[in-house]
């Protein structure tokens, strides 16, 4: 754009993520009712974008057809064009990414729906160019098509979403299978499971694009406990070394990026989230707790001085994520040229270090199009750093840190999220306790009091987000069942009798807002979301579900209070879900923890 637009609606909004697209020559409208009415009034179809405010991808599709004034008349021509950020509103991106899923067989984002001016999708994908362009349709011709199915010949289109309707009201239907209760043979499936997938070489349990999936690492440290077979431990150890040694792991200023594009752990996508920083610390913790790793030990300490210093609201919630682009290129803030480190750190340093870190004279980093390199490094190593290494390159490392802080920074999404302020909130409380280290118990406690003070609504149900002190969006199972999670933690490694009292109330509040007392289980959303279907949700995905962790929640909930009532909404809970575990268990390994665990109470 050669000039600033005018602002359409989102400029009213909180939301980072919206902001960014308030000046878009798209005539966008926020998620809620008034957009959709819109719609039915003006007979028009609903283009829902979806995504958030760290995604490269998302903003590649900004710069390329919501900042193209002539991709822009097209869509505010044909559709009512609504912008919703996931991170504000998962409820929302739950049941269309489920659609998109169903529709292409794949997701991601950005998501891009249409739907009726009643909300139901009949048609999806993820990234559109915004033309034509290498076989794959451009957001502009399709636009183009849609405007005359539906002006002239909209049958079809409405098939289409009549058959989308029952396809998502019986996929959520069936999420609360139910079935006999579970026994050991379920978990020992997915630890074969885990074990078949494990890449012996390079860690982790796929091909590229590898993950964290750090509940998969806590789900064999149960399995190790329970058997003692070392091979199970080796394999968490092997991981999240391999993890913290690669350039997943932000050597300079801590903290792991996203996930990695390639199978070595070596060329990460560079966003930096909240929840990944809780999970992979967790598994540290875990880790060292068995076995006295030491080395993963300090990675839980880098992880936690990469969230204090970087992530930390003043006041205590926590940041939701950092981007993977700055000054327009994704990774720019972390890479590093070879003359760099020479001038930084002069010839007798930066050589030693450049052979440690490999760095290479043309750039270990390629450019994602050409494949050539770029000039540019991603520092990892092979090897941990110890003794006289170890020494130098921490006071190398303080000087490359104090450089890379006067580059552009990449954008800090300061979304405060309740689910993922909970998960923080029980690993810093885990991390005092393990690591002996009472500020980060006090960081957990003053994060539990922002969200509990400043996120609730009059009925005592958590709200889903805060920015730039204004609360919104409703609360999702999620925000309730991670937030419990972090007062039992509080509550273990502190004894203060308060966090056990309201992690008990706000599992009274879970359990009137999102119970599903017909089919069992918890609904993601709650009643009144505006949505075709409500999703009931158990696969972990990036992060657990609310219902994984809302069994350990329980279980932990019945050791402490002694209410044996608890145990037995527990036993409900895994039942509910018995038969969807049964039938592809990998997919739910935290929820398996949880369910040995319930076991091993009643053997």
């Amino acid at each position: 754009m050669t000039k600033k637009q005018p602002p359409n609606s989102l400029i009213h909004e909180k939301s980072p993520y919206l902001q960014q697209h308030a000046h878009n020559p798209v005539d966008w409208k926020p998620w809620g009712p008034e957009a959709f009415e819109i719609a039915r009034r003006e007979d028009k179809p609903v283009l829902l974008s979806i995504g958030y405010s760290t995604c490269h991808w998302c903003h590649v599709m900004e710069r390329e057809s919501f900042e193209d004034d002539e991709v822009a008349t097209a869509l505010n021509e044909t559709f009512v064009c609504i912008k919703a950020d996931r991170e504000e509103r998962p409820d929302v991106d739950a049941v269309y990414m489920t659609a998109c899923q169903m529709i292409t067989g794949r997701g991601g984002w950005p998501l891009t729906a249409l739907l009726t001016p009643d909300g139901l999708p009949f048609l999806a994908g993820t990234y559109l160019p915004p033309r034509n362009r290498f076989g794959t349709t451009g957001l502009l011709e399709l636009t183009r098509a849609i405007g005359e199915h539906w002006a002239g010949d909209r049958a079809k289109l409405l098939e289409n979403s009549d058959q989308m309707r029952q396809h998502l009201a019986d996929y959520y239907a069936d999420s609360a299978k139910g079935g006999s209760p579970l026994d050991g043979n379920v978990s020992a499936l997915a630890e074969q499971g885990l074990s078949k997938r494990y890449d012996v070489r390079l860690g982790g349990f796929s091909e590229a694009p590898k993950f964290p999936t750090p509940f998969n690492l806590t789900f064999l440290l149960g399995r190790y406990a329970a058997s003692g077979d070392e091979r199970l431990l080796e394999m968490v150890r092997h991981t999240l070394t391999r993890m913290r040694l690669g350039g997943l792991f932000d050597h300079v200023g801590f903290g792991f990026h996203r996930y990695s594009t390639d199978e070595r752990w070596l060329v990460p996508h560079f966003e930096k989230m909240l929840y990944d920083q809780a999970g992979i610390a967790t598994a540290c913790l875990e880790l060292h707790r068995v076995s006295g790793n030491a080395f993963l030990a300090q990675t839980a300490h880098e992880i936690f001085e990469y969230v204090l210093r970087d992530l930390a609201h003043p006041e205590g919630g926590f940041f939701a994520a950092e981007d993977a682009d700055s000054e327009g290129e994704e990774g720019l803030f972390y890479l590093w040229k070879a003359q760099e480190l020479i001038d930084i750190l002069g010839v007798d340093e930066a050589g030693p270090l450049s052979t440690l870190f490999r760095v290479e004279t043309h750039g270990n980093f390629r450019d994602e199009s050409t494949k050539q390199p770029t000039g540019l490094n991603i520092l990892h190593l092979r090897n941990p750093l110890e003794g006289t290494d170890g020494e130098r390159w921490e006071q190398n490392r303080k000087k490359l840190f104090e450089v890379r802080e006067q580059r552009i920074r990449p954008h800090r999404d300061e979304k405060i999220l309740a689910d993922w302020n909970g998960q923080m909130i029980a690993t810093l409380a885990l991390g005092a306790s393990i690591l002996n280290e009472q500020t980060y118990a006090e960081a957990a406690a003053r994060a539990a009091d922002f969200v509990l003070q400043k996120m609730c609504d009059a009925s005592g149900n958590l709200l889903h987000r805060w920015v730039d002190g204004e609360a919104a969006a409703p609360g999702t199972a999620e925000d309730h069942a991670f937030m419990i999670q972090g007062l039992l933690q509080l509550h273990r490694t502190t004894g203060d009798s308060a966090r056990l009292e309201q992690a008990v109330a706000l599992q009274t509040a879970m359990d009137s807002t999102f119970l599903d007392q017909k089919g069992g289980g918890y609904f993601l959303s709650q009643p009144d979301a505006l949505l075709p279907v409500r999703p009931k949700e158990l696969h972990d995905g990036p992060a657990p579900s609310a219902n994984s962790q809302a069994l350990h929640n329980l279980l932990d909930l019945a050791e402490l209070t002694g209410n044996k009532a608890w145990r037995q909404q527990a036993q409900t809970l895994s039942n509910a879900f018995a038969d969807n575990v049964r039938n592809q268990p990998g997919a739910y390994t935290h929820f398996l923890a949880g369910m040995d665990r319930l076991l091993a109470i009643e053997s």
